[in-house]
C-alpha cells in the first residue's frame, strides 16, 4: 500500500511540473506577441493567432487553461 502512496504522489508531482514547463511556454508566447506588438504593431493577431492553432490549444490544455475563445480574448486583451 506504502508503495501505490508514493507512486501517486510521484505522479501527482510529475504532473505539476509537466502543467509549470507547458505554463513556462505559454509565457514564451506571450513575451514574442509583447515583443511583435512593439515591433511591428501586430502582437494580438499573433497570439490569437497562436493559441488558435492546434499546437498553441495543446500547449494551453497541458497548462491547464482551458483553450475557449474567452481565453483567446483574454490573452489579445494582455498584450
Amino acid at each position: 500500500m506504502a508503495d501505490f502512496v508514493d507512486g501517486t504522489a510521484f505522479n501527482h508531482e510529475q504532473g505539476n511540473r509537466a502543467r509549470k514547463l507547458f505554463a513556462a511556454v505559454v509565457l514564451a508566447a506571450l513575451d514574442d506577441a509583447i515583443a511583435d506588438d512593439k515591433k511591428y504593431g501586430n502582437g494580438p493577431e499573433q497570439i490569437a493567432r497562436w493559441a488558435r492553432s492546434r499546437d498553441g490549444r495543446e500547449v494551453l490544455s497541458c497548462a491547464g487553461i482551458d483553450p475557449n475563445e474567452r481565453v483567446v480574448t483574454g490573452l489579445m486583451e494582455f498584450v
